[in-house]
């Protein structure tokens, strides 16, 4: 029986990531460990989950290797799933220079470092026509012509790091932005894009040693709690549906060839592709995870698995099949998830309708 450390369990995406495994998948009696910064994180005590959960330091701390490696041998760690971005960039920057204290699956630490800068991930596909119009500006600005004359009519701004959509919002008017990033204090760069008005997409890509070897699509269509975001993205999808787009997944793959060779790194790790279409419906990629997303549990509702998948590729199982796999999902299958629910998987056409 494998035992395996989640970190970053009061984050929706790690308690998706364990469901998927204690729910969906072969491995349902592996052992599972946890950890998290915040002593009121609800995923320390979901005792259903985990084993037993530990809280740690901050990931840039001095005593986080200590601590981590302490849990680690203390409870015969097996692997570790790594979640929230700040861990993803340690763990890359210590197995790039040292022995992690266990295996884990991880991109190389410059992609990593790539992806999280949304401004520089967009600045390497800048001419391959697969982002938006942009323009990255530090908070400090105080001549935004140039933002306004590249970005004609409405865009979008958000901090140019960071999860959740941190900092976003749909600008129309100078005033707007310049109250915006006052009331945004911590963010120190902003991205603005152009805005497109189409479909909100997603497609994960789990790649191993060179070889991309599982693919699947979603949309995001409604966020919850959306109404205390000004821009109604709150980066917690309540309502989406689960599709089949090999287009997509081709966009996706090109996107990645690129920036696995901006950063001169093997093609591993797990990495989800975030895409807004334009009013045609071509889609533009806004951003690349180096991570799991919160819905990855209805993703392995609906039969794509990705965590088995992960833990199959760290456990070397001769059962996985190494060939490439585009999940497919039946037709008009949609997810719908609140805050203290499980999610509920279901046809579309299912839906109640309005009297």
């Amino acid at each position: 029986m494998k035992r395996i450390l989640i970190t970053g369990v009061g984050g929706p995406t790690p308690r998706s990531f364990a469901i998927s495994l204690k729910k969906y998948s072969k491995f349902s009696d592996v052992k599972l460990f946890a950890t998290d910064v915040n002593p009121l994180a609800i995923g320390l005590y979901q005792r259903d989950l985990f084993e037993k959960s530990f809280v740690v330091p901050l990931a840039k701390a001095s005593n986080y290797w200590n601590e981590i490696e302490k849990i680690v041998n203390e409870n015969q760690i097996d692997f570790a799933v790594i979640l929230p971005e700040a861990e993803v960039m340690e763990w890359c920057n210590k197995e790039r220079n040292s022995k992690l204290p266990c295996p884990a699956f991880l991109p190389s630490v410059e992609m990593a470092e790539l992806l999280i800068d949304k401004s520089r991930m967009t600045e390497v596909l800048n001419d391959s026509g697969l982002v938006p119009k942009s323009v990255t500006f530090d908070r400090n600005i105080s001549d935004f012509s140039e933002i306004f004359t590249v970005l004609k009519g409405n865009f979008w701004v958000r901090s140019s790091s960071g999860t959740s959509g941190l900092g976003s919002l749909k600008v129309e008017d100078e005033e707007a932005l310049r109250n915006w990033i006052q009331i945004n204090p911590n963010v120190q760069t902003f991205l603005a894009s152009e805005f497109l008005s189409g479909r909100n997409l997603a497609c994960k890509l789990l790649y191993e040693n060179g070889k991309l070897l599982r693919a699947a699509c979603a949309e995001r269509v409604n966020y919850i709690m959306a109404k205390v975001a000004p821009s109604g993205i709150t980066g917690n999808t309540s309502f989406g549906r689960l599709l089949n787009e090999p287009e997509l997944v081709d966009v996706a793959t090109k996107a990645m060839d690129l920036l696995f060779e901006a950063t001169n790194s093997a093609k591993h790790g797990f990495f989800t592709v975030d895409f807004k279409e334009d009013g045609d419906g071509r889609p533009y990629i806004t951003e690349v995870n180096v991570r799991h997303v919160a819905f990855t549990q209805c993703f392995a509702a609906g039969g794509a698995n990705f965590a088995e998948a992960t833990i199959s590729l760290l456990t070397s199982d001769q059962e996985f099949d190494k060939s490439f796999k585009m999940y497919e999902f039946e037709k008009d299958l949609i997810f719908l998830r609140d805050v203290d629910n499980l999610p509920i998987i279901m046809k579309e056409t299912d839906l109640y309708t309005k009297s």
